[in-house]
């Protein structure tokens, strides 16, 4: 599971060096969880954290908004 970093470290955004305090046993089931290193296992949960706001932020939108679609016109469909 390289991959979480891979994605994250090829695009062209500067990084961070931080220092943290971490329970151990946390930080060992999270690797263990993702078959990665640290920083793998990091990146993955920040992204976690991220996607996550986006997606409580998406819900918050569930019934609000009035949309008129044509469903025949946005399907392409002819009439006949």
């Amino acid at each position: 599971m390289n991959d979480g970093m891979n994605i994250y470290m090829n695009i062209s955004s500067p990084t961070r060096r931080v220092t943290a305090n971490l329970p151990t046993h946390l930080l060992e089931e999270a690797c263990d969880a993702s078959g990665s290193g640290i920083t793998d296992t990091l990146i993955q949960g920040l992204a976690l954290v991220a996607r996550s706001k986006a997606a409580v932020k998406a819900a918050r939108l569930k019934g609000k908004l009035n949309l008129a679609i044509d469903l025949e016109a946005s399907r392409e469909r002819n009439r006949r």
